[in-house]
Protein backbone atom coordinates (compact mmCIF):
# COMPACT_ATOMS: atom_id res chain seq x y z
CA UNK A 1 0.00 0.00 0.00
CA UNK A 2 1.32 3.44 -0.95
CA UNK A 3 0.58 6.88 0.48
CA UNK A 4 -1.50 9.41 -1.44
CA UNK A 5 -0.77 13.12 -1.42
CA UNK A 6 -3.64 15.47 -2.21
CA UNK A 7 -3.33 19.23 -2.50
CA UNK A 8 -6.49 21.26 -2.84
CA UNK A 9 -9.18 23.37 -1.23
CA UNK A 10 -10.62 22.92 2.24
CA UNK A 11 -13.85 24.83 2.44
CA UNK A 12 -17.27 25.50 3.83
CA UNK A 13 -20.13 25.38 1.33
CA UNK A 14 -23.59 26.91 1.42
CA UNK A 15 -25.73 24.91 -0.98
CA UNK A 16 -29.33 24.96 -2.14
CA UNK A 17 -30.91 22.19 -4.22
CA UNK A 18 -34.51 21.10 -4.86
CA UNK A 19 -34.08 18.81 -1.82
CA UNK A 20 -33.28 21.65 0.61
CA UNK A 21 -30.30 23.71 1.69
CA UNK A 22 -27.36 23.81 4.09
CA UNK A 23 -25.26 26.70 5.34
CA UNK A 24 -21.49 26.52 5.78
CA UNK A 25 -21.26 22.73 5.53
CA UNK A 26 -17.92 20.99 5.12
CA UNK A 27 -16.68 21.02 1.53
CA UNK A 28 -13.66 21.59 -0.67
CA UNK A 29 -11.93 19.22 -3.08
CA UNK A 30 -9.31 17.97 -0.60
CA UNK A 31 -11.94 17.05 2.00
CA UNK A 32 -14.08 14.99 -0.39
CA UNK A 33 -11.01 13.37 -1.93
CA UNK A 34 -9.46 12.50 1.43
CA UNK A 35 -12.60 10.95 2.90
CA UNK A 36 -13.01 8.78 -0.19
CA UNK A 37 -9.36 7.78 -0.70
CA UNK A 38 -8.78 7.02 2.97
CA UNK A 39 -11.06 3.99 2.72
CA UNK A 40 -8.23 2.31 0.80
CA UNK A 41 -4.92 3.90 1.76
CA UNK A 42 -3.11 6.49 3.88
CA UNK A 43 -3.84 10.03 2.74
CA UNK A 44 -1.68 13.10 3.26
CA UNK A 45 -3.52 16.38 2.76
CA UNK A 46 -2.07 19.83 2.08
CA UNK A 47 -4.31 22.86 2.34
CA UNK A 48 -5.09 26.01 4.29
CA UNK A 49 -7.99 26.81 6.61
CA UNK A 50 -9.01 29.74 8.75
CA UNK A 51 -9.47 30.02 12.50
CA UNK A 52 -13.15 29.15 12.03
CA UNK A 53 -12.37 25.61 10.84
CA UNK A 54 -14.14 23.43 13.39
CA UNK A 55 -12.33 20.91 15.53
CA UNK A 56 -14.97 18.31 14.64
CA UNK A 57 -13.95 18.65 10.99
CA UNK A 58 -10.30 18.01 11.83
CA UNK A 59 -11.49 15.07 13.92
CA UNK A 60 -13.49 13.63 11.01
CA UNK A 61 -10.39 13.50 8.81
CA UNK A 62 -8.26 12.03 11.60
CA UNK A 63 -10.92 9.39 12.29
CA UNK A 64 -10.34 8.16 8.73
CA UNK A 65 -6.58 8.00 9.32
CA UNK A 66 -5.92 11.10 7.19
CA UNK A 67 -2.59 12.79 7.97
CA UNK A 68 -3.49 16.46 8.57
CA UNK A 69 0.00 17.69 9.44
CA UNK A 70 0.12 19.37 6.01
CA UNK A 71 -2.91 21.52 6.82
CA UNK A 72 -2.12 25.02 8.02
CA UNK A 73 -4.39 27.29 10.07
CA UNK A 74 -4.08 30.99 9.29
CA UNK A 75 -5.66 34.11 10.75
CA UNK A 76 -8.93 34.77 8.96
CA UNK A 77 -11.78 32.68 7.63
CA UNK A 78 -11.87 29.44 5.66
CA UNK A 79 -12.67 29.48 1.93
CA UNK A 80 -16.46 29.76 1.50
CA UNK A 81 -18.47 28.89 -1.61
CA UNK A 82 -22.20 29.34 -2.05
CA UNK A 83 -24.11 27.82 -4.94
CA UNK A 84 -27.36 26.26 -6.05
CA UNK A 85 -28.68 23.59 -8.38
CA UNK A 86 -32.02 24.05 -10.12
CA UNK A 87 -33.11 22.44 -13.37
CA UNK A 88 -29.76 20.84 -14.21
CA UNK A 89 -28.26 18.90 -11.31
CA UNK A 90 -25.04 18.49 -13.31
CA UNK A 91 -24.35 22.23 -13.27
CA UNK A 92 -23.88 24.39 -10.18
CA UNK A 93 -24.86 28.05 -10.19
CA UNK A 94 -22.27 29.98 -8.19
CA UNK A 95 -23.78 32.68 -5.98
CA UNK A 96 -20.77 33.64 -3.89
CA UNK A 97 -17.06 32.86 -3.69
CA UNK A 98 -15.11 34.08 -0.68
CA UNK A 99 -11.52 32.93 -1.02
CA UNK A 100 -10.49 34.24 2.41
CA UNK A 101 -7.25 32.51 3.54
CA UNK A 102 -7.26 30.39 0.36
CA UNK A 103 -6.53 33.51 -1.70
CA UNK A 104 -2.84 33.42 -0.75
CA UNK A 105 -2.49 29.64 -0.54
CA UNK A 106 1.16 28.68 -1.08
CA UNK A 107 1.58 24.91 -0.75
CA UNK A 108 4.63 23.74 1.17
CA UNK A 109 4.96 20.00 1.70
CA UNK A 110 6.17 18.65 5.04
CA UNK A 111 9.38 16.71 4.58
CA UNK A 112 7.69 13.35 5.24
CA UNK A 113 5.15 14.05 2.47
CA UNK A 114 7.79 14.38 -0.24
CA UNK A 115 8.19 10.65 -0.79
CA UNK A 116 4.48 10.19 -1.67
CA UNK A 117 4.08 7.72 -4.52
CA UNK A 118 0.59 8.76 -5.61
CA UNK A 119 -0.14 12.45 -6.07
CA UNK A 120 -3.42 14.16 -6.87
CA UNK A 121 -3.38 17.83 -7.77
CA UNK A 122 -6.94 18.95 -7.08
CA UNK A 123 -8.51 22.03 -8.63
CA UNK A 124 -6.02 24.80 -7.79
CA UNK A 125 -4.05 27.25 -9.93
CA UNK A 126 -1.76 25.41 -12.38
CA UNK A 127 1.31 27.34 -11.22
CA UNK A 128 0.67 25.97 -7.72
CA UNK A 129 0.24 22.48 -9.14
CA UNK A 130 3.70 22.76 -10.71
CA UNK A 131 5.10 24.00 -7.40
CA UNK A 132 3.75 20.93 -5.64
CA UNK A 133 5.32 18.57 -8.18
CA UNK A 134 8.67 20.27 -7.73
CA UNK A 135 8.57 19.27 -4.05
CA UNK A 136 7.75 15.57 -4.61
CA UNK A 137 10.82 13.36 -4.99
CA UNK A 138 9.83 10.43 -7.21
CA UNK A 139 6.08 9.96 -7.61
CA UNK A 140 4.85 6.74 -9.17
CA UNK A 141 1.56 8.09 -10.51
CA UNK A 142 0.30 11.68 -10.74
CA UNK A 143 -3.18 12.95 -11.53
CA UNK A 144 -4.77 16.36 -11.78
CA UNK A 145 -8.05 18.21 -11.99
CA UNK A 146 -8.70 21.69 -13.37
CA UNK A 147 -11.62 23.99 -14.21
CA UNK A 148 -12.83 26.39 -16.89
CA UNK A 149 -11.42 29.41 -15.02
CA UNK A 150 -7.85 28.08 -15.28
CA UNK A 151 -8.39 26.95 -18.87
CA UNK A 152 -9.37 30.47 -19.88
CA UNK A 153 -6.97 32.44 -17.69
CA UNK A 154 -3.81 30.29 -17.32
CA UNK A 155 -3.77 28.00 -20.33
CA UNK A 156 0.01 28.10 -20.86
CA UNK A 157 0.66 27.17 -17.22
CA UNK A 158 -1.97 24.47 -17.46
CA UNK A 159 -0.30 22.93 -20.50
CA UNK A 160 2.95 22.69 -18.51
CA UNK A 161 1.17 20.67 -15.83
CA UNK A 162 -0.45 18.41 -18.43
CA UNK A 163 3.01 17.38 -19.60
CA UNK A 164 3.97 16.29 -16.08
CA UNK A 165 0.99 14.11 -15.09
CA UNK A 166 -0.12 10.57 -15.89
CA UNK A 167 -3.87 11.19 -15.86
CA UNK A 168 -6.37 14.05 -15.93
CA UNK A 169 -9.82 13.89 -14.32
CA UNK A 170 -12.13 16.63 -15.62
CA UNK A 171 -15.76 17.07 -16.59
CA UNK A 172 -17.04 16.99 -20.15
CA UNK A 173 -17.50 20.74 -20.54
CA UNK A 174 -13.93 21.37 -19.38
CA UNK A 175 -12.55 18.74 -21.78
CA UNK A 176 -14.38 20.38 -24.68
CA UNK A 177 -13.22 23.85 -23.65
CA UNK A 178 -9.62 22.70 -23.28
CA UNK A 179 -9.46 21.03 -26.70
CA UNK A 180 -12.05 22.89 -28.77
CA UNK A 181 -13.72 19.56 -29.52
CA UNK A 182 -17.49 19.33 -30.00
CA UNK A 183 -18.00 16.44 -27.56
CA UNK A 184 -16.24 14.29 -24.99
CA UNK A 185 -15.47 11.46 -27.41
CA UNK A 186 -13.55 13.82 -29.66
CA UNK A 187 -11.96 15.68 -26.75
CA UNK A 188 -10.46 12.66 -24.95
CA UNK A 189 -7.60 11.81 -27.37
CA UNK A 190 -6.86 15.52 -27.78
CA UNK A 191 -6.33 15.83 -24.02
CA UNK A 192 -3.95 12.87 -24.06
CA UNK A 193 -2.05 14.45 -26.95
CA UNK A 194 -1.16 17.25 -24.53
CA UNK A 195 0.88 14.87 -22.36
CA UNK A 196 -1.00 12.52 -20.02
CA UNK A 197 -1.31 8.82 -20.74
CA UNK A 198 -5.01 8.81 -19.86
CA UNK A 199 -7.98 11.05 -19.17
CA UNK A 200 -11.19 10.42 -17.24
CA UNK A 201 -14.07 12.62 -18.34
CA UNK A 202 -16.71 12.84 -15.62
CA UNK A 203 -20.24 13.05 -17.01
CA UNK A 204 -22.41 13.39 -13.90
CA UNK A 205 -25.59 11.31 -14.05
CA UNK A 206 -24.37 9.83 -17.36
CA UNK A 207 -21.33 8.19 -15.78
CA UNK A 208 -17.76 8.49 -17.02
CA UNK A 209 -15.52 8.02 -20.01
CA UNK A 210 -11.88 7.02 -19.74
CA UNK A 211 -9.55 7.19 -22.68
CA UNK A 212 -5.96 5.94 -22.63
CA UNK A 213 -3.23 5.94 -25.23
CA UNK A 214 -2.76 2.23 -24.54
CA UNK A 215 -6.34 0.94 -24.70
CA UNK A 216 -8.62 3.60 -26.15
CA UNK A 217 -12.11 4.19 -24.74
CA UNK A 218 -13.74 2.74 -21.62
CA UNK A 219 -17.25 4.10 -21.04
CA UNK A 220 -19.83 3.16 -18.39
CA UNK A 221 -22.97 4.71 -16.87
CA UNK A 222 -23.37 6.06 -13.36
CA UNK A 223 -24.98 3.95 -10.66
CA UNK A 224 -28.74 4.41 -11.16
CA UNK A 225 -30.30 6.60 -8.46
CA UNK A 226 -33.76 8.09 -8.72
CA UNK A 227 -33.05 10.93 -6.30
CA UNK A 228 -30.04 13.21 -6.01
CA UNK A 229 -29.80 15.39 -2.91
CA UNK A 230 -26.56 17.30 -3.54
CA UNK A 231 -24.10 16.63 -6.40
CA UNK A 232 -21.40 18.88 -4.89
CA UNK A 233 -18.13 17.00 -4.44
CA UNK A 234 -19.09 14.02 -6.58
CA UNK A 235 -16.14 14.54 -8.93
CA UNK A 236 -13.66 14.88 -6.07
CA UNK A 237 -15.13 11.78 -4.45
CA UNK A 238 -14.68 9.93 -7.74
CA UNK A 239 -11.03 11.02 -7.80
CA UNK A 240 -10.55 9.89 -4.21
CA UNK A 241 -11.98 6.45 -4.88
CA UNK A 242 -9.95 6.21 -8.07
CA UNK A 243 -6.62 7.07 -6.43
CA UNK A 244 -7.45 5.14 -3.28
CA UNK A 245 -7.89 1.93 -5.23
CA UNK A 246 -4.64 2.43 -7.15
CA UNK A 247 -2.64 3.23 -4.02
CA UNK A 248 -4.00 0.15 -2.27
CA UNK A 249 -2.28 -2.00 -4.91
CA UNK A 250 1.15 -0.70 -3.92
CA UNK A 251 2.58 -0.80 -7.45
CA UNK A 252 2.56 1.07 -10.73
CA UNK A 253 -0.98 0.75 -12.10
CA UNK A 254 -1.87 -1.18 -15.23
CA UNK A 255 -4.74 -0.32 -17.58
CA UNK A 256 -6.98 -2.93 -15.91
CA UNK A 257 -6.28 -1.22 -12.57
CA UNK A 258 -7.38 2.12 -14.01
CA UNK A 259 -10.65 0.57 -15.16
CA UNK A 260 -11.40 -0.87 -11.73
CA UNK A 261 -10.42 2.46 -10.17
CA UNK A 262 -13.11 4.11 -12.31
CA UNK A 263 -15.68 1.67 -10.95
CA UNK A 264 -14.69 2.33 -7.34
CA UNK A 265 -14.77 6.07 -7.99
CA UNK A 266 -18.19 6.11 -9.59
CA UNK A 267 -19.70 3.96 -6.82
CA UNK A 268 -18.32 6.17 -4.04
CA UNK A 269 -19.61 9.26 -5.85
CA UNK A 270 -23.07 7.69 -5.87
CA UNK A 271 -23.04 7.77 -2.05
CA UNK A 272 -21.86 11.38 -1.85
CA UNK A 273 -24.77 12.72 -3.89
CA UNK A 274 -27.33 11.13 -1.55
CA UNK A 275 -26.83 13.74 1.17
CA UNK A 276 -25.62 17.30 1.58
CA UNK A 277 -21.92 17.96 2.05
CA UNK A 278 -19.89 14.93 3.17
CA UNK A 279 -22.76 13.53 5.26
CA UNK A 280 -23.25 10.29 3.32
CA UNK A 281 -19.59 9.85 2.38
CA UNK A 282 -18.49 10.11 6.02
CA UNK A 283 -20.76 7.17 6.88
CA UNK A 284 -19.74 4.99 3.94
CA UNK A 285 -17.44 2.03 4.52
CA UNK A 286 -15.81 -0.56 2.29
CA UNK A 287 -18.63 -3.01 2.97
CA UNK A 288 -21.17 -0.47 1.66
CA UNK A 289 -19.03 0.12 -1.41
CA UNK A 290 -18.64 -3.59 -2.15
CA UNK A 291 -22.38 -4.21 -1.83
CA UNK A 292 -23.25 -1.37 -4.20
CA UNK A 293 -20.48 -2.38 -6.60
CA UNK A 294 -22.04 -5.84 -6.80
CA UNK A 295 -25.41 -4.27 -7.69
CA UNK A 296 -23.70 -2.07 -10.27
CA UNK A 297 -22.08 -5.07 -11.94
CA UNK A 298 -25.54 -6.61 -12.26
CA UNK A 299 -26.75 -3.41 -13.92
CA UNK A 300 -23.98 -3.22 -16.51
CA UNK A 301 -23.84 -6.96 -17.22
CA UNK A 302 -27.58 -7.72 -16.81
CA UNK A 303 -26.91 -10.81 -14.79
Amino acid sequence: MSEILVVGSLAYDSIETPAGKVDRALGGSANYFSLAASLFAKVRVVGVVGEDYAEKDFALLKSRNVDTSGMTVQAGKTFHWAGSYKDDMNEAITKLTELNVFEKFDPHLPEHYRDSKFVFLANISPDLQVKVLEQVKAPMFVGMDTMNFWISSKLNDLKKVLQKVDIVLINEGEAMMLTGAANGIAAAPKVCAMGPQAVVIKRGEYGFMMYSKEAGYFILPAFPLDKVIDPTGAGDTFAGGFFGHLASLGRAPKITDLKMACLKGTILASFTIQDFSVGALAKTGLKDLDQRLEKYMQVIFHG
